[in-house]
């Protein structure tokens, strides 16, 4: 075995690079003197603390995507590898507050730069496509925040400045749909294609048709969003993010009433659900930072994707998983598939 062990497991399973780990080994000898510690292909990963039995490190920053094999090595020895799936970055230069959303009809990718509040940059949308192509949508609406599909392949953004949602048509032109909605955040739609927007401060609307909005429920306020999913089975399921470590996520029922779903996250933001029923948010757990997977019931949760600075995520129908990590947007071949709703 030598002085550089065995690798026994690798958590979680996909990061980005940068990420935080953690190496389960046996018989690691820690050698502060040497080249010691893990090793991404020839690149060394930096150690944040180290035993004979666990090592925990930081993935490179430049590190490419794609299964990446990882190493110990002490002294002259070095592990068997063992593997970890890391993200590619496919976007850059963004600036992502929620989940990013694929267009049902080309599985091209919808991505935002947001800004801060009020502040108008010249281009706000883009569509990322099959081929790598970032294109630029013509107008630039304020504060993107939201962005998703309705029943007819349409997309919808909200407008969180001025509490509005654009309905956008393929050639880019957009044409106010909603307004009146306070800090509109997040958007989902249900099975039959009605329209849910969440107001931070505290509102969930349900937006019928062109401007017939009502109050469809009351929750906590946010001092970041509202982020809204629907589940296979048709229920609303809602992050308000705060500043507590064991934030909740809220189901809301088709009548309205507001439970917890499940509690004891950081900070969760953007969500999306597998065709299983099983949850997936962008948050913090147990201190570590990135994609949670919760199951279906609410009975457990474990970290899927380790990575910094995450706030959204969506699946293609290839079974990738399209992280938004604030400026930057990678993808991970992680086999998951998207709940897709039958409108």
């Amino acid at each position: 075995m030598g002085k550089a062990g065995t690798i026994l497991s690798i958590r979680p399973p996909f990061a980005i690079p940068g990420a935080e780990i953690v190496v389960e080994c046996e018989g690691f000898e820690v050698d502060l003197r040497g080249d010691c510690g893990l090793f991404a292909g020839e690149a060394k990963c930096h150690t944040i603390a180290a035993s004979g039995e666990r090592l925990m490190a930081r993935l490179p920053e430049d590190l490419e995507g794609g299964t990446v094999l990882l190493t110990l090595r002490s002294g002259s020895d070095v592990s068997e590898p063992r593997s970890i799936v890391v993200g590619r970055m496919i976007a850059e230069e963004m600036h992502m507050v929620a989940n990013p959303a694929v267009d049902p009809s080309d599985d091209s990718i919808i991505l935002t730069r947001s800004g801060s509040r009020g502040q108008q940059l010249p281009v706000t949308l883009f569509r990322l496509e099959a081929d790598g192509f970032l294109d630029e949508f013509p107008e630039a609406i304020l504060n993107p925040t939201g962005v998703g599909f309705g029943r007819d392949g349409e997309l919808f953004v909200t407008n969180r400045a001025q509490g509005e949602v654009y309905s956008v048509d393929r050639s880019g032109s957009a044409t106010i749909f909603a307004s009146g909605l306070g800090i509109a955040s997040g958007l989902a739609f249900d099975k039959t294609g009605v329209m849910y927007v969440g107001d931070r401060t505290g509102k969930i609307f349900r937006v019928h048709d062109f401007a017939d909005v009502e109050t469809f429920a009351v929750v906590e306020a946010s001092v970041a969003a509202h982020h809204l999913a629907f589940s296979p089975k048709g229920d609303l399921y809602l992050t308000a993010p705060g500043f507590a470590s064991k934030d909740g996520i809220y189901l809301i029922t088709p009548s309205g009433d507001v439970t917890t779903f499940y509690r004891g996250l950081g900070r969760p933001q953007g969500m999306a659900f597998d065709i299983s029923g099983d949850l997936y948010v962008a948050a913090c757990y147990r201190g570590s930072h990135g994609i949670v997977k919760v199951k279906a019931d609410g009975s457990a949760a474990e970290l899927l994707v380790s990575g910094d600075n995450i706030v959204g995520l969506c699946f293609t129908r290839q079974g990738e998983m399209i992280v938004a990590a604030s400026d930057l947007i990678y993808s991970i071949p992680c086999g998951i598939y998207g709940a897709i709703l039958s409108h």
